[in-house]
């Protein structure tokens, strides 16, 4: 609707009704006539009785617009040294233009009128977004946007950098990828076929999802979250990420309905392995710890399997202190947050490739008697000799992880008790 415009006359007119308003009070407009019916009732109101009951209730309410603001947006690419552009956006320069390369088709406006945001304005926006996990007018007022436009253009970015999740994040499927993988995990601890780590994490979400499934939202820790599932690579690089379930579904649930069970269930990546917690069941391909260790050969799996299952606690950890939103939670809609999820895997996977510095992690310390068996080169007797062990029911599902440990460690067992 367009705004109505009035002599003054007729606005000194109006400004003696019933109804007195200021100009200068306004900020927004609903026009419900035309400009002739409009203007006609001026006339009306103006040379009508002031006693009719129709008229003393009537006014008409006008259109000031807001006086448009360009603000000054900032240029902290040009102005900031690598070390604090790295601080505050989380990747280093290079990193990203060599990003801005291959999504700036995407990001581009089809003029240039009203002072459009270039493509490079928009990524860092939404990078120091990822790097605060502020409220979107705080983020606007850092790069000098408006609220409304800081969610549009974080929006826009984060579709465009997931789009590039196929080139980046990659299982293997190849017989030399899976070898390379398994030996990349082999130097780890001596755990041998292991092709990933498994395991969840939850992304916080601040407000409810809304809608009758709302509380499916809602974990054992009492806020609404989305569990993710994550597989990652020796080199703490995701290789399979599933981030649709809700907080309240199981771990071992999000991974029986995806896609990469139904792969390793039809044999596709051979007598590869996985490695993940007590959450999940053992399978013939996933290798869990075990609840008691009856000897030494069970003891070094289970320390071995630690210390591979290791890099995915490492990653999640990576991960949230690049982009911290992933750890601090998002405050955006439920559809909004998918695409923020990938494109930070698809941003920690460029920046580990590109081997950008991240906090050091720490690596897990085993606690006794383990460490000072093998320190002390001496197994004592009574984790050999063991006549009786308890017997552990064997299934399907735990055959190949005892097969696992009677082939392999106990062989590795008997070298360390030489």
């Amino acid at each position: 609707m367009s705004a109505m415009k009035l002599s003054v006359y007729e606005c000194e007119i109006l400004m003696s009704r019933t109804w007195r308003f200021e100009f200068d009070s306004f900020v927004s407009v609903i026009i419900s006539y035309s400009m002739h019916r409009a203007r006609e009732r001026v006339m009306n109101i103006a040379f009508e009785d002031n006693d009719d009951e129709d008229n003393e209730d009537e006014f008409i309410i006008f259109a000031i617009r807001r006086p448009r603001w360009i603000r000054e947006r900032a240029e902290d690419f040009d102005t900031m040294d690598d070390t604090d552009f790295v601080t505050r956006y989380r990747l280093s320069k290079p990193t990203v233009l060599s990003m801005l390369e291959k999504i700036e088709d995407a990001l581009e406006f089809e003029t240039d009128r009203n002072n459009c945001i270039s493509p490079i304005n928009q990524l860092l926006c939404t990078l120091r977004y990822y790097a605060t996990g502020c409220f979107q007018t705080t983020g606007g007022d850092l790069c000098g946007f408006s609220s409304s436009t800081m969610n549009r253009i974080v929006h826009k970015v984060s579709c465009a950098i997931a789009l590039l999740r196929s080139q980046y994040i990659h299982f293997p499927d190849n017989p030399e990828e899976i070898r390379r993988t398994q030996l990349e995990f082999y130097r780890r601890a001596k755990f041998p076929r292991v092709v990933g780590a498994i395991d969840c994490t939850h992304i916080k979400l601040w407000q409810s999802p809304g809608g009758d499934t709302a509380e499916r939202f809602r974990n054992r820790k009492g806020y609404y979250s989305l569990n993710v599932q994550a597989i990652c690579n020796a080199n703490l690089e995701v290789m399979d990420v599933v981030a649709r379930y809700d907080g309240s579904t199981h771990d071992s649930r999000i991974f029986r309905e995806s896609k990469r069970r139904a792969l390793f269930e039809q044999g596709v990546y051979g007598d590869a392995l996985l490695v993940a917690d007590s959450g999940y069941a053992c399978t013939s391909y996933m290798m869990t710890p075990l609840h008691e260790c009856h000897t030494p050969a069970e003891q070094l799996y289970n320390e071995s399997q630690i210390r591979t299952r290791n890099p995915i606690e490492r990653f999640f950890g990576v991960w949230k202190r690049r982009f911290p939103i992933m750890a601090l939670g998002l405050r955006v809609k439920l559809k909004r947050v998918f695409p923020i999820i990938t494109a930070t895997l698809v941003l920690n996977n460029i920046a580990r490739r590109a081997g950008e510095e991240v906090p050091r992690g720490l690596e897990i310390i085993l606690p006794a008697p383990w460490e000072e068996i093998l320190a002390q080169d001496d197994i004592p007797n009574e984790y050999m000799d063991i006549p009786n062990p308890t017997q552990r029911r064997l299934t399907h599902q735990n055959r190949e992880r005892q097969v696992l440990i009677d082939s392999h460690f106990e062989r590795l067992a008997a070298q360390d008790q030489q």
